[in-house]
């Protein structure tokens, strides 16, 4: 397999016009020039399409794929399927980046041929336009002593889906190790990246992470999907579902159970605590009737928990009525 550039960006494109051109000018500015950056648009009805067209005349790095609206997941793949880097990236348009944010997780993937590259973050509120520290997706407190280091390795399995995010934007990827395992992002409106992401971290052998704040993620964006889960209430439901399959299928099950039981837990917690209106009392009875169940929630007993404030939250909807428990709180 030819690797033309060292690292491929790839950039799905949905309505990003108002912050599309300050994520385009941080990474043409980057300390690493041997790239490329592979734009999706998809579908777009504002002038995302347009921007993308100027800025790919101005430098030959950049590819532009005009897709019709199909989602986010969708649209990373097919620019994964082009792309031609030894390493991928996969950036969210209204993001911005640090200008060695490449150069930095690129070496460090390379001195220890790692499959995968975990760099910090933080959030930009464009609200009150401040910086914020994320403190719940680079939790170092987990990591090994050791680098590189594989998910499997006793010390790291139990906690390979939480001392890392779900979501792709901060972390390099070997493109012949993702070939390799064969996982692609799913087509939900929503949580679309979590199963790509999840899974590329379970079957790895040789994680390395960089300790630096290397991007800056926007949050309090009006025009975020994830602003309107509501009308996509049961997406992280069927990523879930598929994660568990698939951690079965590659037979990593059994020895990350644990894991992922706590993960289900956790993230099912946090979609229902922050749904609204009916999607609230559908989220509560699909955990309550059969979710609780089919992640394997229901199998294990405290002492198999990591927060017994989760555990006890599982407790009560897992016993109570909808009624009863939305008239108690």
């Amino acid at each position: 397999m030819d690797n033309i550039f060292k690292v491929s960006v790839i950039i799905p494109v949905y309505n990003a016009a108002e912050f599309l051109g300050q994520g385009l000018d941080s990474l043409l500015n980057q300390t690493l020039h041997d790239i490329e950056i592979i734009c999706v648009n998809d579908g777009s009805s504002d002038k995302s399409l347009e921007i993308l067209k100027e800025y790919e005349k101005k430098d030959s790095r950049i590819k532009v794929i005009d897709q019709e609206n199909q989602g986010a997941g969708a649209a990373r793949n097919n620019g994964m399927a082009i792309a031609q880097g030894e390493y991928l990236s996969f950036l969210d348009a209204d993001d911005f980046f640090e200008k060695n944010m490449l150069e930095e997780s690129y070496n460090a993937a390379c001195v220890k041929n790692a499959e995968i590259c975990v760099f910090n973050a933080d959030l930009y509120d464009c609200a009150e336009k401040t910086y914020k520290k994320c403190t719940w997706a680079f939790r170092k407190q987990y990591f090994p002593e050791n680098e590189p280091f594989a998910a499997r390795d006793e010390d790291v399995r139990d906690n390979i889906f939480r001392m890392f995010n779900g979501w792709p934007w901060d972390k390099l990827y070997k493109r012949e190790y993702i070939q390799r395992i064969g996982i692609e992002y799913q087509n939900l409106r929503t949580t679309n990246d979590m199963l790509f992401v999840f899974i590329a971290l379970a079957c790895a052998k040789r994680i390395v992470t960089v300790d630096k704040v290397l991007i800056h993620q926007r949050v309090n964006v009006k025009t975020s999907l994830s602003r309107t889960r509501e009308k996509s209430w049961n997406c992280f439901y069927i990523a879930l579902l598929e994660m568990q399959k698939e951690l079965k299928s590659r037979r990593l099950y059994e020895r990350m159970e644990r894991a992922f039981v706590n993960w289900a837990l956790n993230f099912s917690l946090w979609q229902l605590n922050t749904m609204t209106g009916d999607a609230y009392e559908k989220t509560y009875n699909l955990l309550k009737k059969e979710g609780f169940e089919r992640f394997d929630i229901t199998r294990h007993d405290r002492a198999y928990f990591y927060s017994q404030k989760e555990y006890n939250q599982f407790l009560r909807i897992f016993t109570t009525p909808f009624e009863k428990y939305t008239k108690d709180e």
